[in-house]
């Protein structure tokens, strides 16, 4: 082997960790700012006839005034015999306005955003009177939002056993937009980004030591040039 066919490899070798490790970093480290849509991990529970709120929100706080906002029933299939149907919405908001055209007809004029509250990243949605019939899972989603999570999911639940209040609003959950106070999906992000340094970091230090245990055994080899040197005879 010459001396320059072992560097090259060499090279070629801690290139490719290199690229590997940068690689990486580049995908699974989030993006300093990233927003993310953040919903309510337990469901909304009410009595019939209350108003609710469903709480959603950006993280951290982002004006989505300009942007299209979608809430839905995820559950709610279009039908497969119908080739142009399509699942309606529960409410619609684009061009800065709503668009009552495409939402479900029991929802007409009982839903409504916090308009004023969407540049500080809130698109809760909150139901008038609602019934048993509004029971199930609500999504909400800004599809022309640039994050890894643009959608997020908060599930109702009408009882007509559960008490009724003093007011019939449920409390709006999504905190204040200078609150620095850490939520579970920032703990969960800071895990996972551990989880991700610690294992490249890992792979990291296993590639400099098989480059250095490959550099130290081709150091201890001899040249078959050097052999046939050391046995030719001295001169008489």
């Amino acid at each position: 082997m010459s001396l320059n066919n072992f560097y090259f490899k060499d090279f070629s070798f801690f290139s490719l960790w290199t690229f590997l490790l940068f690689s990486a970093l580049s995908v699974w480290t989030p993006v300093q700012g990233d927003v993310l849509v953040i919903g309510s991990n337990l469901p909304i529970i009410a009595a019939p006839g209350d108003d609710v709120i469903l709480p959603c929100h950006l993280e951290p706080a982002f004006d989505v005034q300009g942007l299209t906002v979608e809430w839905s029933k995820p559950d709610l299939k279009p039908d497969p015999s119908d080739r142009l149907s399509r699942v309606e919405y529960v409410h619609l908001y684009r061009d800065r306005k709503e668009v009552p055209d495409m939402k479900m007809a029991s929802y007409f004029r009982r839903t409504e955003l916090f308009i004023d509250d969407m540049k500080h990243g809130n698109i809760s949605l909150k139901i008038l009177n609602v019934s048993e019939e509004d029971n199930g899972r609500y999504r909400c989603f800004i599809p022309k939002l640039q994050s890894r999570v643009k959608a997020a999911v908060v599930e109702l639940v009408v009882d007509s056993n559960f008490a009724k209040t003093s007011t019939t609003e449920t409390p709006l959950q999504t905190p204040d937009p200078q609150d620095t106070t850490p939520t579970n999906a920032g703990r969960s992000r800071v895990a996972v980004v551990i989880a991700v340094v610690t294992v490249l970091l890992v792979l990291t230090l296993a590639g400099f030591a098989a480059y250095f245990s490959r550099h130290i055994f081709h150091q201890t080899l001899k040249h078959p040039e050097d052999d046939e040197t050391e046995k030719q005879p001295l001169p008489v």
